[in-house]
């Protein structure tokens, strides 16, 4: 398949001056050389991007996104390697970028449409669209510095979507404006695909690059870190943000003398040692509608002949996705003094993708009985490789009535 970009070992470097000499009269004053120190914002990006496929770039901020969509599109020239684009490119990079705040809407339709290739009359032809898409009707003689933020990605994404590009560059502008109008233009980008254009989408959401990307870039500290498989990609993207946490990583487990949590009521002879969330046997990520299983390691100091045991799942948004004690499922638990298994088990998981936070309690029935709470026990990792939107994966069928 033909390449519509190529970024071939693109690195590029910034110095960081400590204290600049601005004026003739600094520079005779402070003769010699700045200090300054080297930063590589890239370094050894490397990745095609076929003809008609839709990349997602995913990264923390920092990370080097906006400055490898900026050298894509020859805002910036790399330090090293070189980009290689084969086609008509249209880019949305950051929020006003290549308006004129002193002239009006109208004129700067004018200017990005030039600055994109177009002539005046082919501008003209388009004009009612780009308006019309924006829904700026009544500002559109208004100069453009009394635009708000939304107003300013408004213009400048009806202007890129509607001078017919043939490669599309889309940086995080989608999380400035409305949901509404940030639903509208996902759709014109689903029309796009459907037409076979080329797409380069930079996401905060990685659901967003879930739904509407084929393939995903993983940038970590200017370096790739991942290029393939959208599901893959947002998994390592969530360890990538997630690596420096406190919390548990990876297979999730908790090991060690684990402490009550802060909501103990009583602090009994007894604590959860070891927390483990995954797929059965390995602790690892477990595919949407895979089996996952909750090991519980709890050391008692007493015999209990009859305890409670309570499992709790957080999805990265904080919503409770479920929360379900061992006697509802029919299920009688004791301790022993000495180390207690217990283990949970689900048969098909319906999550989507995510590091969802595992809650485990320990009670004993009737009030007043002993009690330990632990948030944050572990992470279960769940990996989705289907296009859906949302918390949970439906198995749902539909028929004409």
């Amino acid at each position: 398949m033909e390449n519509a970009v190529v970024v071939d070992n693109v690195a590029k470097r910034f110095r960081l001056y400590k204290d600049k000499h601005r004026s003739v009269k600094e520079r005779v004053l402070h003769p010699g050389k700045v200090d300054y120190h080297e930063l590589w914002a890239l370094n050894g990006v490397d990745f095609d991007v076929p003809k008609g496929t839709t990349v997602g770039i995913l990264g923390h901020n920092g990370s080097g996104k906006s400055t490898l969509l900026k050298t894509i599109c020859g805002v910036l020239q790399p330090t090293s390697g070189e980009v290689r684009v084969r086609g008509k490119l249209a880019g949305l990079l950051e929020l006003g970028a290549g308006f004129e705040p002193e002239l009006s809407g109208r004129d700067n339709v004018y200017l990005n449409g030039t600055m994109l290739g177009l002539r005046r009359n082919e501008i003209d032809a388009v004009f009612d669209e780009i308006v019309a898409f924006s829904e700026l009707e009544q500002f559109i003689d208004t100069q453009v510095k009394f635009y708000s933020s939304g107003m300013y990605i408004r213009l400048g994404f009806a202007v890129a979507v509607n001078v017919d590009p043939e490669i599309l560059v889309i940086d995080e502008v989608l999380a400035v404006g409305d949901e509404r109008f940030q639903r509208k233009c996902l759709d014109r980008i689903k029309q796009f695909q459907a037409d076979g254009r080329t797409i380069i989408f930079v996401s905060q959401s990685p659901e967003q690059v879930r739904s509407i990307c084929d393939q995903v870039v993983v940038l970590h500290h200017g370096e790739m870190v991942f290029h393939g498989e959208p599901s893959e990609g947002i998994r390592i993207f969530r360890e990538r943000l997630n690596e420096s946490d406190d919390g548990p990583v990876g297979a999730s487990v908790v090991d060690g003398d684990v402490v009550q949590g802060t909501d103990v009521v009583v602090a009994p002879p007894m604590k959860f040692v070891r927390v483990t969330a995954g797929a059965p046997g390995t602790g690892g990520p477990v595919a949407t509608h895979g089996a996952a299983e909750f090991s519980l390691e709890i050391q008692s100091e007493i015999d209990v002949p009859e305890v409670l045991v309570t499992l709790e799942l957080i999805s990265p948004l904080g919503i409770e996705l479920s929360k379900v004690r061992s006697d509802e499922l029919g299920l009688a638990f004791s301790l022993h003094e000495g180390v207690n298994s217990f283990i949970f088990s689900i048969d098909s998981l319906p999550f989507l993708d995510g590091r969802h936070q595992v809650n485990v309690g320990l009670s004993t029935p009737g009030e007043g009985g002993l009690f330990v709470w632990f948030e944050q026990a572990a992470i279960l990792e769940v990996t989705y490789a289907g296009k859906s939107e949302g918390l949970v994966d439906l198995e749902i069928e539909g028929r004409s009535a």
